[in-house]
């Protein structure tokens, strides 16, 4: 997660607060940054990166596995 996003989280939660102090908008950026980076998040341009390169597997993927079909036709 960004720290933009987590600055936006915590502004949005601390407009709900009325008058929230500055020491509990640190704990709370704290237990926040903490929570997130347990949840082991990636980010949405890596996502996509990921998806192209699965969607590129599954196209080989089927090639092999007509080539593979191919030669065992050929071999009976």
């Amino acid at each position: 997660m960004t720290p933009k996003a987590l600055d936006d989280i915590i502004k949005t939660i601390t407009g709900l607060l009325p008058q929230t102090p500055q020491d509990v908008q640190k704990n709370l950026h704290a237990a926040l940054t903490g929570v997130f980076d347990r949840l082991d998040l990636v980010t949405r341009e890596e996502l996509e990166v990921q998806e192209t390169v699965l969607q590129r597997t599954r196209e080989r993927l089927v090639e092999m596995e007509k080539r593979v079909s191919e030669l065992e036709a050929k071999l009976k």
